[in-house]
């Protein structure tokens, strides 16, 4: 199915959806998971990103969304200039992410520290602002932003996934998707929760306040 988006484009700052619109979204999911706008950022760019990324903007696009610029925002265009007067410190550089064929072309890795938390998220720009998050923190993940996101680490423990859906349920949250992967039984699990509803603080707050639970972050939609 081809869909409007497809044929006109997202509404954007930039030459090219792929390499402004989808960069920019990777960088607010990236910019979720730490809390805020990071201390220092590595951004790590692969194939197409790396070939022709600068000349297209993917730099200030991913700056952009660290910030917390949305796709169709002016300031995008000194995005950069933007971080160093804020004091966020960034460095691009070109990489290899895996091989041909088989990691998409315009993939970026993006490593975080805010308040002495690190995060490292890897992703891809799929096309008219589209964006597919593959990886965080070494956990395969598929996150397309389309719907509002809770990701967590907790402990793997029996009945820990029901207790955050009943805390979800209370503040009136429907799960659309729920997605746990684990390295190890009994180690700690990575759970990916979508949602219809964005959740309230709150209901991050009790969540984040469960013993067993390391970390917990709410990502809002940002599709289009």
């Amino acid at each position: 199915m081809v869909s409007i988006l497809d044929i006109i484009g997202p509404v954007m700052v930039g030459p090219s959806s792929s390499h402004t619109a989808g960069a920019c979204r990777l960088g607010l999911i990236a910019r979720a998971l730490v809390g805020g706008t990071p201390e220092t950022a590595l951004v790590e760019l692969h194939g197409s990103f790396a070939r022709t990324g600068e000349g297209h903007g993917t730099d200030k696009a991913i700056t952009g969304g660290l910030l917390g610029f949305r796709p169709d925002d002016d300031r995008i265009r000194q995005a950069l200039d933007i971080a160093e007067r804020e004091g966020l410190r960034f460095t691009f550089s070109k990489t290899k992410l895996g091989e041909e064929g088989e990691t998409h072309p315009n993939t970026a890795r993006l490593t975080l520290i805010r308040q002495g938390r690190e995060v490292v998220m890897q992703g891809a720009s799929l096309g008219a602002g589209r964006i597919e998050v593959t990886a965080i923190d070494g956990y395969p993940v598929s996150i397309h932003g389309n719907y509002h996101a809770i990701v967590l680490v907790a402990e793997d423990i029996k009945g820990s996934i029901a207790r955050i859906a009943g805390i979800l349920a209370e503040d009136g949250v429907n799960i659309a998707n729920l997605r746990l992967t684990r390295k190890q039984r009994g180690g700690d699990a990575f759970l990916v929760i979508e949602a219809d509803e964005r959740p309230a603080d709150r209901a991050l707050v009790d969540i984040r306040a469960l013993s067993w639970v390391r970390w917990v972050h709410g990502i809002e939609r940002v599709s289009a």
